[in-house]
């Protein structure tokens, strides 16, 4: 009779481990599994599919070299193949909360790979003949230049081909609403208060400027992000790496990706901090700032309908109470504010793990790359969703921007040039306590012929 979860024997340096029999990793992968039962947190498919290309493009390179047969490397091509499309993705368990230098991680993906080319090859997954994971998916490198590249390769596809599309967006919907809205005047303020007019349109194009400067640092940093460290092996010095295994490896990733990834010009650099790392996160940080400012702002001038602000109307999204009828929420804004302090929140933890560059190796890797990505994904897929679900569907009111705009006493300042500060602050505070205009006072109080008040105030 056979067992109900049959399982099979892998070895490591440690000596035998047993593993269910259907999975593809291997020993260190399962050791790995019961000695970080911490979040459940693993890896996410961006960067599963990153290693999975280094692994294709490293075992690419040594077949090159001569020092990979074509039979086993064509056969982890293959396996690496199928893990970019997405499958055997539940078999990469192994919790972001690990070895600092994401070794377990590195070893999940060259057993996988060892075992499904070795099932490729001889009908039967597992084992480490005749693919070795170590000896062959991993040759040519170490944990210490594949982890730190991967984060590059990750962190920069996924800025070029999810985040920055996604603020280009984001962009043109606001410079869009700043058009529509340029002729609406409004009251400009300053510390809550009331300030001086200033068009709707122009508030937006504010928006649409913090945007676009975001777009601006993620550019900047591009050229760091493709820098890898493939090729510096365990400390930086390229041990056991053929001379020419890291230029043809990088320019094999670079052609698969349509990125201009290149070899780092200081390994030593590049493996013992994560300083690009901590430089992104912080651009991403000062992204998530600007959103939270815009998506506040936009909440606070929809405010009321009717006992707020409310110079903008948002789209009903849902209904906004389970006991107040008629109610509705500015549910997107709220969202896309909650998600930018998940990210400054994700930039503490990036910072406080690129101090730990002890020696010649970063040892908090995993954490790194899991919280970059996370911050990524977040605002890629926030600033999609505030673009099509609030931004392009906000109106303005222009009765209320009229009306406020009317009654504040910072229209005073107008006649600054004109009467002096001190008699403006007299003629703002007598309009105060008779519950008056500022254009009604002044001209009450004569204080400049009417011509000029009409000129003055008509323009505003």
């Amino acid at each position: 009779m056979k067992p109900e979860n049959p399982t099979r024997d892998e070895t490591d340096a440690l000596g035998s481990v047993r593993v269910p029999q259907h999975v593809y990793y291997g020993a260190q992968t399962q050791r790995a599994a019961d000695n970080f039962p911490i979040s459940g947190l693993v890896f996410p498919k961006s960067f599963i599919h990153a290693l999975s290309l280094l692994k294709k493009c490293a075992a690419e390179t040594n077949r090159e070299l001569g020092l990979l047969s074509p039979e086993l490397a064509a056969a982890i091509v293959t396996a690496a193949n199928e893990v970019m499309a997405g499958k055997m993705a539940d078999q990469f368990i192994v919790d972001v909360f690990q070895t600092g230098s994401g070794t377990s991680t590195n070893m999940n993906m060259n057993e996988v790979l060892a075992s499904r080319a070795n099932e490729i090859l001889t009908g039967k997954k597992g084992g480490k003949v005749p693919v070795h994971p170590n000896d062959h998916v991993n040759q040519s490198q170490s944990s210490n230049d594949v982890i730190p590249s991967v984060i590059h390769m990750a962190t920069l596809d996924q800025i070029k081909n999810r985040l920055t599309p996604a603020l280009q967006g984001l962009f043109s919907a606001l410079s869009a609403k700043a058009a529509e809205f340029e002729g609406i005047q409004k009251i400009g303020r300053t510390h809550l208060q009331d300030a001086v007019p200033i068009s709707l349109g122009d508030e937006f194009s504010g928006y649409a400027a913090q945007i676009q400067r975001g777009l601006d640092r993620l550019a900047a940093v591009e050229g760091r992000l493709s820098e890898l460290t493939l090729g510096g092996t365990a400390v930086g010095t390229g041990l056991n790496a053929p001379p020419l295994f890291a230029d043809k490896a990088i320019a094999r990733i670079a052609s698969e990706t349509g990125i201009s990834f290149r070899k780092t010009g200081n390994h030593f650099q590049a493996q013992a901090t994560q300083d690009t790392a901590v430089e992104t996160s912080a651009i991403l940080r000062t992204i998530a700032t600007s959103l939270f400012k815009i998506a506040n702002d936009i909440r606070w001038l929809s405010s009321g309908p009717r006992c707020g602000i409310g110079e903008l109307t948002l789209p009903a999204m849902q209904p906004g109470s389970s006991i107040m009828p008629g109610k509705i929420n500015p549910v997107i804004p709220e969202a896309v504010m909650q998600v930018a302090m998940q990210i400054c929140g994700n930039d503490t933890t990036i910072m406080m793990a690129g101090q730990s560059g002890n020696f010649e190796l970063n040892t908090a890797l995993p954490v790194i790359a899991y919280n970059l990505l996370q911050s990524i994904e977040l605002l890629s897929t926030a600033s999609t969703v505030f673009n099509h679900k609030c931004v392009q569907g906000i109106d303005a009111n222009r009765a209320a921007c009229k009306a406020y705009l009317d009654k504040s006493l910072a229209l005073a300042t107008v006649l600054v040039p004109h009467i002096g500060y001190d008699r403006a602050a007299q003629l703002a505070k007598i309009a105060y306590e008779k519950g008056e205009k500022i254009p009604e006072t002044a001209r009450r109080e004569k204080v400049l012929p009417d011509n000029i008040l009409n000129m003055l105030f008509e323009s505003k």
